[in-house]
């Protein structure tokens, strides 16, 4: 469907597409609890919605996006309720089947950048706190989707989320032409051995982490 997006709002790309490829292997029960952590324009939030006529809380802390993603989901007919915070903060004490979450994660030299997808110098400001948290916001049985480049760190984010007490793995890769961003960044990344002589792509994963039932 087409999106309508309010400025400054992340639109869908490579990292939305792979995460919803996930998404669609997912066999939810009917009416299943669904959480979408920076739902941007609402593009997983609605697709979380079709399948299997889930509940979706689509969460954000931007009003953009916030605002993007309740139109989208107006217009598409689907049901999705949008809230506005930080990370789970604004459904702190509910649990859900699936969580969906496509946080910031590129490395950044600026402690304050473009928040859609600046996450600080190792690319884990949102990353790590995200791990700590979404464990209690699982039922049993429940499942988390997160889509991340392997620039920020895989092993860290398998190894936080299996602390956790969540069984966890990686299910999808796929490399990916470098951005605007990462080109931009291109010698500071080298220099700190993230990128290799050359590179221009970057691989982006989505790790799945299930609690147990």
């Amino acid at each position: 469907m087409r999106l309508l997006r309010a400025p400054g709002v992340y639109p869908p790309q490579a990292d939305s597409f792979l995460l919803r490829q996930a998404l669609g292997r997912e066999r939810l029960p009917p009416g299943a609890r669904v959480l979408d952590i920076g739902s941007g324009t609402g593009a997983l939030a609605i697709s979380a919605a079709r399948q299997s006529a889930a509940r979706v809380v689509a969460v954000d802390s931007a009003l953009g996006a916030v605002l993007s993603t309740r139109l989208n989901a107006l217009l598409a007919g689907a049901r999705v309720t949008v809230r506005h915070g930080d990370l789970l903060a604004p459904v702190a004490g509910q649990r859900f089947h699936l969580v969906l979450a496509n946080p910031p994660y590129v490395p950044s030299t600026a402690p304050r950048g473009s928040r859609t997808v600046d996450a600080g110098y190792d690319g884990r400001a949102v990353l790590d706190r995200l791990t700590a948290q979404v464990p209690d916001a699982l039922l049993p049985g429940g499942v988390l989707l997160l889509v991340q480049s392997a620039l920020s760190g895989v092993s860290e984010t398998v190894r936080a989320l299996t602390t956790g007490g969540l069984k966890t793995g990686i299910t999808d890769r796929r490399l990916v032409p470098l951005g605007p961003v990462l080109r931009a960044r291109g010698d500071w990344l080298r220099r700190r051995g993230l990128l290799d002589a050359g590179q221009d792509k970057e691989e982006l994963v989505v790790i799945r982490a299930q609690r147990p039932g």
